[in-house]
């Protein structure tokens, strides 16, 4: 019994990384908790039928810590992620200007002229004084993070429609911008 029980925990606990280190949203991470939370009782359970007791308790505090990352994931910050969708949904049948959320610009796709996707943006930069969206940072290529590119893309070249970051560029317009280094962005 405790070979089955170690082997759902490790399948468990690969799995429910794999889910929250892919950073694919607050309802994929939530569901990597929930996996996380089974392969903690799994552990417990193979500490227990081993006679582990430095398992049996590390698996306890993990059981509550997993808890507590469902309720934040699936609960509170899907909450927060559906409110600002609801909000988008309502500006467009409201008069003024459509909204999106801020957040989205953390992922959102970037499409060229025609459609063409560009690459994703990662960030944007805000104007403390007016609040006005200076430009976003776009990251091409890579596997994992390793070997993209960053690229700055003007907010006035750029909008947002249907979930997507919307450019008159073509992916040469894109190419010719100048790249940027991780951890050194333009201050203007």
């Amino acid at each position: 019994m405790d070979q089955i029980a170690s082997w759902i925990a490790t399948v468990a606990t690969i799995a429910a990384a794999c889910f929250t280190a892919s950073n694919l949203g607050s309802r994929v991470t939530g569901i990597g908790f929930i996996i996380f939370t089974v392969g903690s009782i799994a552990w417990f359970t193979t500490g227990l039928l081993t006679g582990q007791p430095a398992l049996m308790w590390t698996n306890v505090a993990m059981t509550l810590l997993n808890a507590f990352g469902v309720w934040r994931w699936l609960g509170r910050q899907a909450k927060l992620e559906d409110g600002a969708s609801k909000a988008a949904e309502k500006s467009a049948d409201e008069p003024g200007e459509d909204l999106f959320a801020a957040s989205s610009l953390t992922s959102a796709k970037l499409l060229g002229r025609g459609g063409q996707p560009l690459g994703s943006t990662v960030d944007a930069m805000l104007s403390c004084d007016g609040g006005k969206l200076a430009y976003l940072v776009v990251a091409k290529g890579g596997v994992a993070g390793v070997g993209e590119t960053f690229r700055r893309v003007d907010w006035h070249y750029a909008g947002v429609q249907e979930g997507a970051v919307h450019t008159d560029m073509t992916p040469r317009d894109f190419e010719r911008l100048p790249e940027l280094q991780k951890d050194n962005w333009p201050g203007a």
